[in-house]
C-alpha cells in the first residue's frame, strides 16, 4: 500500500462511468497480443478498460511497442485526450503514468543492484502498485508457465499468481488469475506490426490460433463475471463472441486508436518488412518442443526487440505462420516465415531459428490445454 500511496490514486466517481473499470495483466510471452483484442471486446460489453502497459525487453514483447507500430498512436496522451478516449471508446491502452506509484521505479532500481529482482514479494508489490493506484474494480492476472514464461518453473508461477491474487484482494481489488501455457508461440505471429495485423483480423472475425482465442475468451469471461456484468462463464463467453460477430469490438478498437492520435485504416498504414523468407524444416516429423525464448530472441536479432531499455526497435520485423507443438511437418516445409529488413538478416537467423523446434524420430505428445489452472483468493 505504501507504493500505491507514493503518488496519485485515481478516483473515477466524478467521471460518471456507467460500467465497471477492469484490467488484465500478463507476465509476458511471445505472440501474446491478447490485450489488443480483449480491451475492445470488454468495452463493447459495456466495461471500461484502462490498461497501463509496458515495453518489451529481452524475450518478452510489449503492448506499447505493438501500438506504437501504428502511425500517430501516442502512449503518453494528455489527461484530456486520455479521459475523452476512455469515455468515447470504453478503453485506453497507455504507458505508465509518472504520477502513479512513483516509488515503484525507485524500488525497481534498488532491486537491480541488490540482486533481488526475482523476489516474489517485490515482484508482487511492483506489479500491483500501479494497478491499485489506478482505481480498478476488477483485475485478472495471466501468469505464464512453460519454457517461455517469466518464472522459471510452474511451481514458481503458481506461487506468484497466488501472491498477486491474495495481496490484491486484501487491498480491496477483486482479482483472479489464470495460469496459461507459454510452451509455444501463443498466436501465429510474433512481432509488433505482425501482431497488430493479427489482432485486427481477430476483431474482424477472421479467427487466428485457437489457443490465442481460448486465452482471450477465458480472460474476458473471468473479467465480466468479476465485474458483475455476467452471472457465469458461459454467458460471458456468449457476450464476448457477440462483440466479434457484430463488429462492435473492432469499432471500439478503431475509436481508441483514433482517440489517441492513430490513423484510421490501420492495416494500410503499418510498416512492412521488405523481405519475407521461409525458415525450412530440416527433417520430417511432429514438433515435440518449441524453445519460445529462442523465437523471441530471433526477433531481437532482427531488430524487433530490445536487449536493454534504451534500444530502438524496428516495428516491421518478426515471424508469421509459426509452427506449434503437435504439428506434423515435412522436410523443407517452413517452420515460420521470417519478416526481415534484408535478405542477409533473414538468412542469418534462419539456421539458428530452426533449432528452436525439436522434432524427434519417435512419437511426440500433443500439446496440453492452454489454460492450465484458475487461481482464486485463499
Amino acid at each position: 500500500m505504501g507504493l500505491r500511496d507514493s503518488g496519485d490514486v485515481l478516483e473515477w466517481a466524478s467521471a460518471q462511468l456507467d460500467g465497471p473499470i477492469l484490467d488484465k495483466h500478463s507476465t509476458g510471452g511471445v505472440g501474446d497480443g491478447v490485450s489488443l483484442v480483449l480491451g475492445p471486446m470488454l468495452a463493447a460489453c459495456g466495461a471500461y478498460v484502462l490498461m497501463i502497459s509496458g515495453r518489451g525487453l529481452g524475450h518478452t514483447g510489449g503492448t506499447l511497442d505493438k501500438l506504437e507500430a501504428i502511425p500517430g498512436y501516442t502512449v503518453t496522451p494528455s489527461q484530456e485526450a486520455f479521459q475523452q478516449t476512455v469515455k468515447r471508446a470504453g478503453e485506453a491502452i497507455v504507458g505508465p503514468m509518472a504520477a502513479l506509484a512513483p516509488a515503484d521505479e525507485k524500488l525497481y532500481s534498488v532491486c537491480d543492484v541488490t540482486a533481488t529482482v526475482e523476489s516474489l514479494d517485490l515482484i508482487t508489490a511492483s506489479i500491483l502498485s500501479k494497478k491499485l493506484a489506478a482505481g480498478f474494480h476488477g483485475l485478472v492476472m495471466d501468469v505464464k508457465v512453460g519454457n517461455g514464461a517469466f518464472m522459471p518453473t510452474e511451481t514458481a508461477s503458481r506461487e506468484l499468481a497466488q501472491s498477486l491474487v491474495d495481496v490484491a484482494c486484501d487491498a480491496g481489488l477483486p482479482t483472479n488469475a489464470l495460469l496459461t501455457d507459454m510452451s509455444s508461440c501463443l498466436s501465429d505471429s510474433a512481432g509488433n506490426t505482425l501482431e497488430v495485423c493479427e489482432a485486427i483480423c481477430f476483431l474482424r472475425g477472421e479467427i487466428p490460433s485457437k489457443r490465442f482465442k481460448e486465452v482471450v475468451m477465458a480472460m474476458g469471461a473471468e473479467l465480466l463475471v468479476l465485474g458483475g456484468m455476467e452471472s457465469g462463464q458461459e454467458a460471458a463467453r456468449v457476450a464476448l463472441q457477440a462483440t466479434l460477430d457484430s463488429g462492435t469490438a473492432f469499432e471500439r478498437f478503431d475509436r481508441m486508436v483514433q482517440g489517441l492520435g492513430g490513423c484510421s485504416d490501420v492495416v494500410q498504414h503499418l510498416p512492412v518488412a521488405p523481405v519475407t523468407f521461409p525458415c525450412p524444416d530440416p527433417c520430417s516429423g511432429v514438433i515435440a518442443r518449441v524453445d519460445v525464448k529462442a523465437l523471441r530472441m530471433a526477433i531481437v536479432e532482427l531488430g524487433g526487440g530490445r536487449r536493454q531499455a534504451s534500444d530502438t526497435i524496428d516495428h516491421a520485423v518478426g515471424l508469421t505462420e509459426v509452427a506449434g507443438i503437435g504439428r506434423q511437418v515435412a522436410r523443407g516445409e517452413p517452420l515460420a516465415i521470417i519478416h526481415a529488413r534484408s535478405q542477409v538478416d533473414a538468412e542469418r537467423i534462419s539456421g539458428s531459428l530452426s533449432f528452436a523446434f525439436t522434432i524427434p524420430d519417435g512419437h511426440a505428445e500433443p500439446q496440453g490445454p492452454v489454460v492450465v489452472d484458475r487461481i482464486f483468493r485463499r
